[in-house]
C-alpha cells in the first residue's frame, strides 16, 4: 500500500516537538483526569452564579407569568425571541465543523470539533429554555407537537412556522446530539482503560463496549458519514425555519425572501464566533496550543470574515429592495433604524458585524490571538442587536400611530439572558471536566502526515523544493508555540 505525504506548503495541524500517540492522549486528557486549576474553578464559580440568577429570574417568570418582562400590546416578541433566535445561530458552527467539514475532508476541523458540537448541544439547550419561558404556560408545552392529550386529539396548526420551529430544532438538537455522542465512543473508551474504580465502572457504560477492532472502526467511520449526510441539511433548514417566523408574516421589515438565506449566513457567523471566544481560552488554560493551532485560529477567522461579508450584502440588499419596493411602510422602517429611538441599537449592528469585522482581511489581525478574542466578543454582541433591531424596531412602530409604544427590558429580562449565558458557560465547562474537549482519535490520525513532526522530517529527507521549504519555514513564523530555533533547524 502506498504511503501518502501531505504537502509541504500546508502548514501543519499539530505542532511541537516529540509528539507521540501517547503524548496526545495525555494532553488532551488533562483537564479530565486531574483535578481543576485556579482559573476552572474562577470560571464555573462565575458561570453558576449566573446559572443561578438564571433559575432564579425564570422560576420568577413561571410564577408571576410573562407580565415580568417589558412586552407591551405592540411590541410583543422582544428579548425571548431576539435571544432565541441568538442561541440557535449560536449553535450552527458545531453541525458545519463536524459534518460539512467533515464530508469536505476538512482535517483541520479534528482539533476543534468536539467543543463546537458540544457548544451546539449546549446553545440550543438555552434557546429551548426561552420557548418555554415565553409560551406563559410552560406546562402546556407538548402543545406544540401533534400528540394526543386529556382532551382528546389535539391537532397543531401545520401551516405555522412556530410549528416547524419545534419540528426543525427538535431534530436538530437529536441529531447533534447523536453525533457528538458517536464521535465521543473511542475517547470514552480511551478514559475508561486509563480510569480505575466507580470512574471506570461508569465509562464502560458511556463506551457501549468499544472495543477498538477493525470491525469496530469501520462501523464508527460508516455512521458517522451517514449522520453527517443528515445533519449537513439541518445547518440550512434549521435556521431558514426560524427565519420564517418573520417572513411569513406581513410586518414591515420582516416580509423579505431574503431572510431564510441571510439568517443561515449569520447564525453561522455567529456560531464561529463563538467557537472562538470558547477555544481560545481554552486552548491557553487546558495548555492545547499545539493541537489547536494558528492555522485553526486563521481558517476560522476566514469563515467569520466570509460570513460577516455575506451579512453585510444582505444588510444592502435590504435596503435596496425596501427603497425598490416603493413601499412606504417598508422604507420607513429601514429609516427609523438610523433615525428612530433605537438607532443606538442598528448602529452597534452595523458596527459590529460589518465594520470590525473587515479588519480580518489583514492577515496580522487574523493570527493575532488577543485580536481575534475580542473580535469573537464584537461579533456576537453584534448579532444579538441584529435580531433585536429585527423584531423590536419592526414593531414598535407599525401601521398605526396610535399605537406606538417603546420596549424597556424589565430586570427579569436582564437576568433570563444573563442567567442563560452563565447557564451555557457552566454546562461547557462541565463538559471540559468529564469529557476530552478535543478529539483524540481524530488528532492522531494527523501525526503521520499533518503535524510539524511529519513535515521536519520530509524536509530533512530532502524529499521537498528549496521554494517549497522557504515558503513554509516563512508560514511557520506566526505560530505561537514555535521559536526561532524550531524553524531553523528544518534547513540544516
Amino acid at each position: 500500500m502506498s504511503s501518502h505525504n501531505e504537502s509541504i506548503i500546508r502548514e501543519p495541524l499539530v505542532t511541537g516537538e516529540n509528539i507521540t500517540y501517547a503524548k496526545v492522549t495525555d494532553d488532551i486528557l488533562v483537564s479530565v483526569e486531574n483535578k481543576p486549576n485556579k482559573a476552572w474553578w474562577i470560571g464555573f464559580i462565575v458561570a453558576a452564579l449566573g446559572a443561578l440568577l438564571w433559575v432564579v429570574s425564570v422560576s420568577y417568570t413561571f410564577w408571576t407569568g410573562i407580565g415580568a418582562w417589558g412586552l407591551n400590546k405592540t411590541v410583543g416578541w422582544a428579548w425571548d425571541i431576539t435571544t432565541f433566535v441568538w442561541w440557535v445561530g449560536i449553535g450552527h458552527a458545531g453541525t458545519l465543523i463536524s459534518a460539512v467539514l467533515l464530508l469536505f475532508r476538512q482535517n483541520w476541523r479534528n482539533s476543534i470539533n468536539r467543543s463546537a458540537e458540544a457548544m451546539t448541544i449546549f446553545a440550543v439547550i438555552c434557546a429551548a429554555t426561552y420557548v418555554v419561558a415565553h409560551m406563559g404556560r410552560p406546562w402546556l408545552a407538548y402543545w406544540i407537537f401533534p400528540i394526543p392529550n386529556q382532551f382528546g386529539s389535539l391537532w397543531v396548526n401545520f401551516n405555522s412556522p412556530l410549528v416547524w420551529d419545534a419540528f426543525a430544532i427538535s431534530t436538530y438538537f437529536t441529531v447533534s446530539l447523536v453525533f457528538w455522542y458517536v464521535g465521543l465512543l473511542p475517547d470514552i473508551a480511551t478514559i475508561r482503560d486509563r480510569a480505575i474504580g466507580l470512574r471506570r465502572r461508569i465509562y464502560s457504560i458511556l463506551s457501549f463496549g468499544w472495543n477498538g477492532s477493525v470491525k469496530t472502526w469501520q462501523r464508527f467511520e460508516i455512521v458517522c458519514l451517514i449522520l453527517a449526510g443528515i445533519a449537513t441539511p439541518l445547518v440550512l433548514s434549521v435556521h431558514t425555519i426560524v427565519s420564517m417566523d418573520f417572513a411569513t408574516s406581513v410586518i414591515p421589515g420582516w416580509h423579505t425572501t431574503i431572510f431564510p438565506p441571510y439568517f443561515v449566513a449569520g447564525a453561522i457567523f455567529s456560531g464561529f464566533a463563538m467557537v472562538q471566544t470558547l477555544l481560545l481560552v481554552a486552548r491557553k488554560v487546558l495548555g492545547l496550543e499545539n493541537y489547536i493551532t494558528m492555522f485553526h485560529i486563521e481558517s476560522m477567522n476566514k469563515i467569520i470574515l466570509v460570513t460577516g461579508s455575506i451579512v453585510g450584502i444582505a444588510y444592502l440588499t435590504e435596503f435596496f429592495i425596501a427603497y425598490y419596493s416603493g413601499s412606504e411602510y417598508e422604507q420607513y422602517t429601514f429609516i427609523n433604524r438610523f433615525v428612530g429611538p433605537y438607532w443606538w441599537a442598528g448602529l452597534l449592528m452595523y458596527g459590529c458585524n460589518v465594520l470590525m469585522t473587515q479588519f480580518m482581511w489583514f492577515k496580522k489581525v487574523r493570527t493575532n490571538i488577543a485580536l481575534s478574542w475580542i473580535f469573537s466578543i464584537v461579533v456576537n454582541i453584534g448579532m444579538w442587536f441584529e435580531r433585536f433591531v429585527i423584531i423590536v424596531t419592526s414593531l414598535h412602530r407599525d401601521y398605526l400611530p396610535s399605537s406606538w409604544a417603546m420596549f424597556y427590558p424589565t430586570i427579569v429580562d436582564v437576568g433570563i439572558f444573563i442567567g442563560s449565558i452563565g447557564l451555557f458557560f457552566t454546562m461547557f465547562l462541565l463538559f471540559l471536566r468529564v469529557l476530552p474537549p478535543v478529539a483524540i482519535a481524530e488528532v492522531k490520525l494527523l501525526l503521520k502526515t499533518q503535524s510539524f513532526e511529519a513535515k521536519k522530517k520530509l524536509i530533512q529527507e530532502g524529499h521537498q523544493h528549496a521554494e517549497e521549504i522557504e515558503y513554509y519555514t516563512a508560514s511557520l513564523k506566526k505560530y505561537d508555540v514555535l521559536t526561532e530555533s524550531d524553524i531553523k533547524e528544518l534547513v540544516k
